[in-house]
């Protein structure tokens, strides 16, 4: 039970300080890098994927081995549908 409450304390923590810089930035005119920062940082983290899982346990997933041969069939194929000759 102790763990659901630490991450949620630290994720309200956070938030916290990320909405101080975001205000700060918006609202005070000496606002200055460390705002900036922790807003900027902030936003690059709400990029990362964090519903991601291994390949190996992703459904329908392609292995290194296979793309070599899609590309191949792409690539032969895109070479004879647009009509462009080898020589």
């Amino acid at each position: 039970m102790a763990r659901p409450t630490a991450r949620w304390g630290a994720a309200l923590a956070l938030g916290a300080l990320w909405w101080w810089g975001v205000l700060r930035l918006v609202l005070a005119p000496d606002a200055g890098v460390l705002e900036g920062v922790v807003a900027t940082g902030g936003w690059g983290l709400s990029l990362l994927p964090v519903h991601c899982v291994p390949k190996s346990r992703a459904e329908g997933a392609a292995g290194s081995d296979q793309w070599a041969e899609s590309w191949r069939r792409w690539r032969t194929a895109w070479g004879r549908g647009r009509g462009t000759q080898s020589r």
